[in-house]
């Protein structure tokens, strides 16, 4: 049973507590114990080695529903619960603007249990003489409702890529020659994916098909066939199969891999030329053209081969006809990772633990950043608590050969712009990382406004998870980004790539053009664990889809490279 599966079990029991309205500090342990327990990687080894209590966050109680959970594959109390308090209201949670006291209000008075009978009470005008609610709410509760509407049946890229890694490696070391790869929006690794295409090549298609149906994890079939197969996952994603033949698949490679944009710029080009182009090949008139690779492909239509993850028609193709594709940054260019969270904030590993996962991934240095004080609900940092880390950093430094720790903090910018700490604090830091996690709702020209305010403070290093966006769950906040890239170009300010999957934030879309004004990106894990510094990984594809090169990238420099770009708007 995977640390995953009980992560979401305790973050559900939490929210039914909230719900059920006991004891604040009841149900933040188990949210606490979700969030330690998030970056376990061997929870059953944690377990059978009898370590569990000795994870920062599990109390007796809790660490008894662990074990039986993994023991059972359910919890007691959970299921009571359950019983007690209809589990449909959790889906009540995912409702922007709907707390958990507000959903009881509902289950109470309205017996409102779903998304459902909630825009049903909102459109009869329920709501608006209900204790607490009122018109703005009510609306406000209907325009979440149409943004779940608006993204059903999306999976955040996170969620669905290790299962689709997983099945593709499994059918690679089944089908003969191994010719398998996950296709569509996942390949081009599109933040928000609403199903997982595979493609696999043989002569056997029926038992290829077979090895696909047999494979676990599947809840429901849908169809069979030689050529393709459908079936829902158990984590509610569909997965559909396409089997070809060997000669075939590259350019089905191509045309699975999409996007239809990309794929139709292409039919064009090779209809200018006379040729035919499809799933099945390459033709010059009936006859199959000699296509090894998608490489191949796009030789023959006269483009150099364009990565999966630019393949949005938004100029690669222009670009690989005239010889102006960037050369990609990739994951083995990866030397360092910034915004790392420890267990003086709200994270769940101490620093020392930190900083041995990130010379375990091969990185020369780490940038350590907690929260700042205004922070309370994350445990933000108040000066002797800066004072006892910076004192542990420097013992740590003296002592590792050949890696360094930076003194970060993860600033809060203030509603006026101000930063969360005087000077004679900043100073003191290597880098700040200025966030915004307050006062969502200020206007436009108002947020631009506080932002550069923000960047006219010469100890802002970089502008953390710039929209404030949680992706299927939050909208960015009001703000031009294209204003906020040139503010940041003129101030030397980096640019945060957030690579959390919940985040993914300055959105790709944005960076063609902060590449273009000379912005640097950081690309940054937002770890919590030792096992959240590998989503750096995930941002290096975001990165790659927004056209970053290594040296747009401040992950790619050397330390003493780093030191100084930290050290430029000081001077």
């Amino acid at each position: 049973m995977s640390a995953r599966n009980i992560v979401g079990v305790l973050e559900e029991i939490g929210t039914l507590l909230e719900i059920k309205g006991e004891n604040p500090f009841k149900s933040r342990a188990y949210f606490n114990a979700a969030r330690a327990l998030a970056g376990i990687e061997d929870l059953e080894g944690v377990v059978a080695q009898g370590k569990l209590r000795q994870i920062k966050g599990i109390g007796e109680a809790i660490a008894a529903k662990v074990t039986e959970y993994l023991s059972t594959g359910e919890i007691d109390y959970y299921e009571e619960l359950k019983r007690e308090i209809p589990g449909s209201l959790l889906e009540l949670t995912a409702v922007p603007n709907l707390g958990p006291k507000k959903i009881k209000a509902l289950f109470e008075d309205l017996h409102i249990t779903n998304v459902g009978e909630l825009e049903y009470a909102c459109r009869e005008n329920r709501l608006v003489n209900l204790a607490g609610f009122g018109e703005k709410t009510q609306e406000k509760i209907l325009k979440g409702i149409e943004f779940i509407k608006k993204h059903k049946g999306e999976h955040l890229f996170g969620d669905v890529y290790p299962d689709a890694m997983a099945i593709r490696d499994r059918l690679q070391r089944l089908v003969p020659g191994g010719l398998v790869e996950v296709c569509g929006s996942i390949r081009r690794r599109k933040e928000v994916v609403k199903d997982m295409d595979i493609l696999a090549a043989g002569d056997d298609r029926e038992a290829i098909s077979l090895a696909f149906t047999t494979l676990p994890g599947i809840e429901e079939i849908y169809l069979t066939g030689e050529t393709k197969t459908s079936c829902r996952l158990i984590s509610g994603v569909d997965a559909d199969l396409r089997v070809v033949s060997v000669a075939e698949y590259p350019s089905a490679l191509m045309y699975f891999t999409g996007s239809k944009e990309h794929n139709v710029r292409l039919r064009g080009i090779a209809k200018r030329k006379g040729l035919k182009l499809n799933e099945y090949g390459l033709f010059d008139g009936d006859r199959p053209l000699a296509v090894g690779s998608e490489e191949d492909v796009y030789r023959e239509l006269g483009l150099a081969y364009i990565p999966p993850e630019l393949r949005e028609d938004m100029g690669e193709i222009e670009a690989a006809g005239s010889g102006g594709l960037p050369g990609l940054v990739g994951e083995s260019d990866i030397r360092g990772v910034f915004h790392v969270h420890t267990t003086f904030s709200d994270g769940s590993e101490s620093l020392e633990r930190m900083v041995d996962a990130a010379r375990k991934l091969g990185f020369a240095c780490i940038g350590i950043s907690d929260h700042s004080k205004s922070a309370y609900y994350a445990g933000g940092l108040k000066r002797d608590d800066l004072e006892r880390q910076w004192e542990l950093i420097d013992g740590l430094n003296e002592r590792l050969d050949g890696f360094r720790i930076f003194k970060g903090i993860e600033s809060d910018i203030l509603p006026d712009g101000s930063l969360d700490y005087d000077e004679d604090i900043l100073r003191r830091f290597d880098f700040v990382i200025a966030s915004i996690h307050s006062s969502f709702k200020l206007k436009g020209d108002d947020q631009v406004a506080r932002v550069i305010r923000a960047m006219d403070n010469p100890y802002m290093t970089m502008l953390g998870h710039p929209t404030g966006r949680l992706l299927l769950s939050r909208e960015g906040y009001d703000i031009d980004m294209k204003t906020v890239i040139d503010e940041a170009a003129n101030r030397n300010v980096i640019i945060e790539l957030n690579a959390s999957p919940y985040r993914f934030d300055i959105d790709w879309r944005h960076l063609p053009y902060a590449k273009l004004r000379g912005v640097m990106i950081s690309i940054n894990p937002d770890a919590h664990s030792g096992a959240g510094l590998a989503e750096v990984f995930y941002g290096v594809g975001i990165a790659r889809k927004g056209w970053q090169e290594p040296k747009d990238v401040l992950n790619t420099r050397t330390t003493d490279e780093v030191e100084q770009i930290f050290q430029r708007r000081r001077r």
